[in-house]
């Protein structure tokens, strides 16, 4: 009994110092100061675009931010390190949710301390604690990247459908968005691979699923970043090798999926914005802290994708950057409202 008692005074220490300065007492009305961090469950190059466009806004606004980059893809690692971050008094994230569901639970707690969270990349299920969801619209950009391959498949043919980590809420959007695609055409035939976290895992996958449709197929979609990097490297040594070309189209905009894209080798790529993710979730942070509210209804940011193909690999970064624009210049009247 003494160790259950002990235990739960522990936990309400805890709890009392992980909000400690970033909370407002029962009466008061004086809110604590704005502080701001971004937070990515795991090393990933999409999470590295991203940084790249909130440290873009935290120098053009002069806003210190904290950044930090968590182990896994674990929702009890995101918990940990942004209520320790918590602790330290930043109450305005930036962050990508570890589990679609269970983060709800942990931007409650901020949220109810008079924090706020705005999701980027992925949203958790609504309804949420999280202000906005500052993302590409991933069903939609997986149907269109499929609708595309299918359509250089000419419609018919083995399609490879690769999906990347599994723990990522965004995966079962994506797959849920090709399957529907799909349905729609009966002659193409679909192989799917997933759980890649690695480019040797993509490598292996990818090539296992060639083999097993007899050393050919018709096309290849990834709806992930490492396994499109894979799959350029995989489709320009194959066309090399066996002067046959394999429909394929990915997604994001690394220079090696560029370069396949430049050489024929690969079809298209759908380029997100992750610059926009990072920019615009934290100056919706900060508009809020400002006295701002977010409009009833404008939860969803869509960033904007650019399909990526032949004719518009050296132009479509400008269109990703007109989209930014506009969004910034629309957050004080559609999104948000003094």
């Amino acid at each position: 009994m003494k160790k259950v008692l002990a235990c739960a005074i522990a936990i309400a220490l805890v709890a009392g110092v992980v909000f400690a300065g970033g909370s407002k007492e029962a009466g008061s009305t004086k809110a604590a100061p704005a502080k701001f961090a971004w937070y990515f469950p795991a090393p990933h190059p999409y999470g590295d675009a991203v940084r790249k466009g909130a440290e873009a806004f935290a120098k053009d606004y002069g806003v210190e931010v904290k950044f930090q980059v968590g182990p896994d893809w674990n929702m009890d690692s995101e918990n940990t390190g942004m209520l320790a971050l918590a602790a330290d008094g930043y109450n305005y994230f930036s962050a990508y949710p570890a589990d679609a569901s269970a983060a709800n639970g942990l931007y409650d707690q901020i949220v109810k301390r008079g924090g706020k969270v705005v999701n980027f990349g992925a949203s958790t299920f609504e309804p949420t604690p999280a202000s906005f969801a500052v993302m590409t619209d991933v069903k939609q950009a997986a149907k269109d990247a499929a609708e595309f391959v299918i359509g250089k498949m000419g419609k018919k043919g083995t399609l490879v459908n690769v999906l990347e980590v599994l723990e990522d809420p965004n995966t079962k959007l994506r797959k849920d968005g090709i399957d529907e695609v799909v349905k729609n055409y009966p002659d193409v035939k679909v192989i799917e691979v997933a759980g890649i976290k690695s480019e040797q895992e993509a490598v292996d996958k990818i090539t296992g699923a060639v083999a097993q449709a007899g050393g050919y197929v018709e096309g290849i979609i990834c709806t992930g970043f490492v396994p499109t990097v894979a799959l350029s490297k995989i489709l320009t040594d194959y066309e090399t090798k066996y002067k046959k070309h394999i429909a394929g189209v990915g997604i994001d905009d690394d220079p090696v999926i560029l370069n396949a894209i430049r050489g024929g080798y690969l079809d298209a790529t759908i380029a997100q914005n992750p610059y926009g993710h990072g920019y615009l979730s934290l100056l919706a942070l900060k508009l809020m802290s400002e006295g701002y509210k977010p409009v009833a209804g404008a939860y969803q940011i869509n960033a904007g994708t650019a399909i990526v193909t032949k004719a518009n690999v050296d132009s479509y970064a400008a269109d990703l950057t007109k989209v930014t624009n506009q969004i910034k210049a629309d957050l004080t009247t559609k999104y948000l409202t003094k």
